[in-house]
C-alpha cells in the first residue's frame, strides 16, 4: 500500500481509523450491522432463554451497544471527525506540516491531551513510525487489533 493510501487509513497519531468503532467504513460497524441482521427479532428468544441461561438477561444492554456500533458515522481523523474530545493532534500536525507525530522534530511533545494509556500507545506508535517509516509501520500493524 502506498503512502497516500496509508494516509486514508492511519490517523496523525498513528491509530488505524478504519479499525475504530466509530468509523463508517470500518469492520466494527459492518460486522455489527451484519450481526443485528442475523439476530433479527431475537429479543423474545433472549427473554425466554434468560430463565435458564442467565447471561441472556443482559441481552437488551448488549443489543443497545451493538446498535451503537452499527451506527458508526466517522469519516476519519484526517477529515476532522475525530471522536476523541479535545484531541489536538490533527491541528498540530497540520501546523507543523507533517502527516504523523513521529515525523515532527518536536516529537515527543506534551500537546496531545491524551490520557496515560493513549499517551503510552501514541509514543510507541510514533516511535515505530520514526524508526521504520509510515508504509512499513502500516504493514506491520494492519492486521493487529486497534484496541489493545
Amino acid at each position: 500500500m502506498g503512502y497516500e493510501d496509508v494516509l486514508q487509513e492511519l490517523a496523525p497519531c498513528g491509530l488505524n481509523c478504519r479499525k475504530c468503532m466509530a468509523n463508517q467504513d470500518g469492520d466494527i460497524r459492518k460486522t455489527s450491522e451484519r450481526l443485528l441482521r442475523l439476530l433479527g427479532s431475537f429479543d423474545s428468544y433472549a427473554k425466554r432463554f434468560s430463565v435458564f441461561l442467565p447471561a441472556f438477561q443482559d441481552y437488551p444492554a448488549f443489543k443497545r451497544l451493538l446498535m451503537h456500533f452499527a451506527q458508526g458515522d466517522c469519516r476519519g481523523c484526517r477529515v476532522g471527525d475525530c471522536k476523541l474530545p479535545d484531541c489536538q493532534v490533527l491541528a498540530c500536525c497540520q501546523a507543523k506540516g507533517v502527516d504523523f507525530c513521529g515525523q515532527c522534530e518536536e516529537f515527543p511533545c506534551e500537546g496531545t491531551s491524551f490520557d496515560a494509556d493513549l499517551t503510552r500507545r501514541w509514543l510507541q506508535m510514533n516511535t515505530r513510525i520514526k524508526e521504520i517509516g509510515v508504509e512499513a509501520y502500516y504493514e506491520e500493524t494492519k492486521d493487529l487489533p486497534r484496541y489493545v
